[in-house]
């Protein structure tokens, strides 16, 4: 009796007999559980946003203890990054990420229950450490559920849309929605959003599957569809490990790591100032807010699926992955260091938000390719390779908020308003400063080739990878 290739794993051997059988879409299911579980990370990332002025007006913390609390995030999202790609290559993103979302909701809800400043500290910890392995998984992800001719793609739509989508309606729901409409506080705000990402997180567990190879909802045609002839494709839950010291033998890894850590750095000011920089300096009401607030997360979600459908295109047309990958790197980087002068110069509230779209959708154009440069330089280690790559970026969380906060406290000036004494900060300085970020990390894509994968160093140095 012959096999139902819905119950048994499918083979190479088996695919010459996909013609006779229309594709299984069960990779499209997998596609929305991640662009959703993307979505939450940064809707609850950047509630941050509201609760930063709220900590100030409320409790008298000024720019520079805010700018810390901000980089306590980071520590723990850093110091998690490898560990938690290593865990993932190991035993796969299914129950991984279904816990961290309950767990990071839980940690959002957390937030609201500020009773002093080291309790404080401690659930930014908390909150950092559980969504630390959400990207690594991600990544993991679209590696063995997406064929390689459109990876770039699609993690254009997962990473740059529907996270940064997440971070746009974070300001939308929490200020203009919850915060304006409805007039609920801050916390429970907090509450609300967090709620709902416990929901997602039991559907998440209830559909997802760490592997087409060994779901009975993929037939045969389906996984020739996914695999396109990759043979790592068809060992997807082998336990394969890359030892990330070996990683930094690698030329290109480690300007990669140099320019995350400058490109994912400057990217702090939009999650953790922007709600200071329009309802304190723009001196905007909560509901307006909210949208400008948004805009550039808007705009980078744009610009990630924009940079992702180029890259692609550039690399059929260029014929070359590192020069197609390069040239989207620099311009992005570039692009967002030249308009950041341009936001500086706007004096209306409408006029800088649109100015810092653009800002974003340029900047974020790169990170699909962040995202495909991780595949093609860790191909089946690609888990370990992007936790690498988000350390990287987390490094640049730790060490430049709280200089952000210094920055803004130094050149800080006092008005009355209603009556009152109120400290504006000062953004242009910190504006030119995170323009030569930009710089820094635009100029780093050269030196990144992407067309020599890591093992393949290893290989010519007689060493090999954990499996």
């Amino acid at each position: 009796m012959e096999s139902n290739p819905y119950q048994s794993p499918a083979t190479p051997e088996d695919f010459g007999q996909v013609e006779f059988e229309r594709p299984t879409n069960k990779r499209w299911v997998i596609f929305f559980l991640a662009c959703g579980t993307s979505w939450f990370l940064y809707l609850h990332r950047y509630t941050w946003n509201f609760i930063e002025p709220k900590l100030t007006d409320e409790y008298g913390l000024s720019k520079t203890e805010t700018g810390f609390l901000g980089s306590l995030f980071n520590w723990s999202y850093g110091g998690c990054q490898i560990p938690s790609g290593m865990i993932v290559n190991w035993f796969g993103p299914h129950l991984f990420l279904g816990l961290i979302i309950a767990l990071w909701s839980v940690g959002l809800a957390m937030q609201g229950m500020y009773s002093n400043i080291w309790y404080l500290r401690g659930v930014r910890i908390f909150f950092g450490t559980c969504q630390a392995g959400c990207y690594p998984a991600l990544l993991h992800v679209t590696h063995t559920w997406f064929p390689k001719s459109s990876r770039t793609s699609i993690q254009g739509w997962v990473a740059a849309f529907f996270g940064r989508g997440g971070g746009f309606m974070s300001s939308i729901l929490m200020g203009s929605v919850l915060m304006g409409f409805f007039a609920l506080s801050w916390q429970s705000s907090l509450f609300i959003l967090a709620g709902c990402g416990l929901v997602f997180a039991l559907i998440f567990l209830l559909m997802f599957r760490n592997s087409p190879v060994h779901d009975p909802g993929v037939n045969k045609a389906e996984l020739a569809i996914i695999t396109e002839g990759e043979s790592d494709k068809s060992q997807a839950a082998t336990k394969k490990m890359l030892p990330w010291r070996k990683a930094f033998k690698h030329w290109g890894m480690r300007f990669f790591f140099f320019q995350q850590i400058f490109n994912a750095g400057a990217d702090n000011i939009f999650s953790l100032f922007m709600g200071s920089f329009f309802l304190t300096v723009m001196n905007v009401d909560i509901k307006q807010g909210g949208l400008l607030i948004g805009l550039p997360l808007l705009g980078g979600a744009l610009g990630g699926i924009f940079g992702g459908f180029l890259n692609d295109l550039l690399i059929q047309r260029l014929g070359s992955r590192r020069w197609a990958r390069t040239s989207i790197g620099f311009t992005g980087n570039f692009m967002g260091c030249v308009l950041m002068f341009v936001a500086i110069s706007q004096k209306e509230p409408l006029a800088a938000g649109l100015a810092l779209f653009v800002v974003k959708f340029f900047s974020d154009w790169t990170q699909p390719t962040v995202w495909g440069t991780c595949t093609d330089l860790g191909r089946e280690y690609s888990a370990t390779v992007f936790s690498i790559i988000n350390t990287a970026g987390t490094i640049g969380g730790i060490i430049f908020p709280p200089l952000f906060g210094v920055i803004l406290d130094r050149f800080a000036t006092k008005e009355i308003r209603g009556g009152a004494e109120v400290i504006i900060p000062n953004f242009y300085q910190l504006f030119v400063f995170i323009a030569a970020m930009y710089m820094v990390s635009a100029v780093c894509w050269f030196a990144i080739n992407c067309e020599k994968p890591i093992e393949s160093v290893a290989s010519e140095r007689g060493e090999k990878v954990s499996s």
